[in-house]
């Protein structure tokens, strides 16, 4: 299976590569992207060997020839990684991987910032825990955990993000980072419905953009506050692989953080506390049954 997955990225990321992106003079083409030829050349192979990559012929290019397409395709450190997995992917017999939730410490953590929106996501973009203020700032959600899912079928969200067309592309190429595995069945259901569902995301999906979330800034258009801009930072959560951690905050004395003070004020809630009866040696364990778990703030899809 990883090999159509091979061939499939590389005929979508040639189609990305523009001729003077390599110094070669665009002239008329009938598609876009570079010729099958000028990758080959590019990459020091025969034109031959290269369309059996791209027809899925021949799926085991050597090191050697994985960074010389890397670099004729112009890919960066992650989709370079994810060119490196589809050829040598993780042994097809591993475990699924576990319902994922948020751990209590992390929970503790995120309610001690009540200036401050602050989420947790897991790999197949679920949302998994949320303060008080973020639920406010999010609250277009309505109660919905899958935040790519969200992103796409729920049509506030367009109203919500003001260029909702860059932060959809970014959780798609977010979502294919998460895990570039061929045998994952969760992400092969959910990109199966969601192409079936949204014409945008099977586009965007058909571009193979491979991009975790780092660190930005997003516009948004509340219906409570109006529209306010946010900086974030995405911080990996090294206790639960997979799961990530992201901070929003507002530049001080900006009308965002005005926004912000509305939205606390607006909340009227505390903090979330965490059931005290959790051993503490399973605190950090995220694949633990239900009961076990420190906070679980939405029943999961």
């Amino acid at each position: 299976m990883h090999t159509n997955r091979l061939s499939e990225f590389l005929r979508a990321r040639r189609a990305l590569v523009r001729p003077e992106d390599h110094g070669m003079p665009a002239g008329a083409r009938r598609t876009p992207g570079l010729r099958r030829e000028e990758i080959a050349v590019l990459a020091g192979v025969s034109t031959d060997y290269y369309v059996r990559l791209e027809q899925g012929r021949e799926s085991n290019p050597s090191p050697q020839v994985r960074r010389a397409l890397a670099a004729a395709l112009l890919l960066k450190g992650e989709e370079a990684a994810y060119l490196r997995a589809l050829v040598d992917p993780p042994h097809p017999g591993r475990p699924e991987p576990a319902r994922e939730y948020a751990g209590p410490q992390l929970v503790a953590l995120l309610d001690a910032w009540a200036d401050t929106p602050a989420l947790v996501y897991g790999r197949y973009l679920d949302l998994l825990a949320v303060n008080s203020l973020g639920e406010a700032l999010f609250s277009w959600l309505g109660g919905d955990t899958g935040l790519i899912t969200a992103m796409f079928l729920n049509p506030n969200a367009r109203d919500f993000y003001r260029d909702w067309p860059v932060v959809a592309q970014g959780c798609v190429a977010a979502l294919r980072a998460a895990d570039p595995t061929p045998d994952d069945r969760r992400l092969r259901e959910l990109v199966g419905e969601l192409s079936v569902r949204s014409a945008d995301f099977a586009r965007m999906w058909a571009r193979h953009e491979v991009r975790a979330k780092t660190a930005s800034t997003k516009r948004f258009r509340h219906p409570l506050v109006g529209d306010l801009t946010l900086g974030f930072e995405t911080f990996s959560v090294n206790s639960a692989p997979g799961q990530h951690l992201v901070v929003y905050r507002a530049e001080p004395g900006s009308a965002a953080e005005q926004s912000l003070a509305l939205l606390a004020g607006s909340t009227g809630a505390g903090s979330r506390d965490v059931p005290p009866d959790i051993p503490s040696d399973t605190a950090h364990d995220t694949t633990q049954d239900a009961s076990s778990e420190g906070h679980l703030p939405y029943d999961l899809p």
